[in-house]
């Protein structure tokens, strides 16, 4: 059996697609997935069905406490619904009381931004912000808006539970930002154009 061959078998594309997936924060194209593990698009089709049945116990093993679901055009890990509020529990018993200055900042963009998707808050704050995500999606802080139905990108808002924590009715109560932002002006001098 050459490379090439071993490369296209199901059972290696199958394990390359799990480390892809168990690192990615959106939902993945089968294009996309077919690019990442250097495999043809029905291979990729093949195998994820094959991890799909897997996870589900349908080829004889456990049923897992993870599924491997399509939303939005792409693939990707979730937390069975069973099991959410566990999740959640344990998540917010590991998260300290306070919220670091990174997911403050993180939780002021989506808070004004909203609808928003987790690279455009990366984009705006120009770090990596996905574990900040998940931290305030377990806190109840922000939610899963929607699905963009073109990128599979997940727009993020915020929640009820963050009115109640900042003792607001409304995001209309939140300070307008502009006042607070400089106007870039400082350290030029005006000059004249000619």
């Amino acid at each position: 059996m050459t490379t090439d061959d071993l490369a296209h078998e199901p059972a290696h594309v199958a394990r390359r697609l799990e480390a892809i997936l168990l690192i990615v924060d959106e939902p993945q194209s089968l294009v996309a997935l077919a690019a990442a593990v250097g495999s043809p698009v029905p291979a990729v089709r093949q195998a994820i069905d094959a991890l799909v049945a897997d996870y589900d116990g349908e080829t004889g093993g456990p049923r897992r406490g993870f599924e491997l679901r399509e939303v939005g055009g792409g693939w990707r890990f979730y937390v069975r619904e069973e099991h959410d509020d566990l999740v959640s529990e344990f998540v917010n018993s590991q998260a300290p009381t306070r919220l670091s200055q990174a997911a403050l900042e993180t939780l002021a963009v989506i808070a004004y931004k909203q609808p928003v998707t987790r690279s455009q808050v990366a984009s705006i704050r120009a770090v990596n912000v996905d574990s900040v995500v998940r931290t305030l999606v377990a806190r109840g802080l922000i939610t899963e808006l929607y699905t963009d139905p073109e990128t599979g990108a997940i727009n993020y808002g915020t929640t009820d539970a963050l009115l109640v924590n900042l003792g607001i009715n409304s995001l209309d109560e939140l300070p307008h930002i502009s006042p607070l932002l400089d106007d870039g002006s400082a350290g030029f001098e005006s000059e004249v154009i000619r």
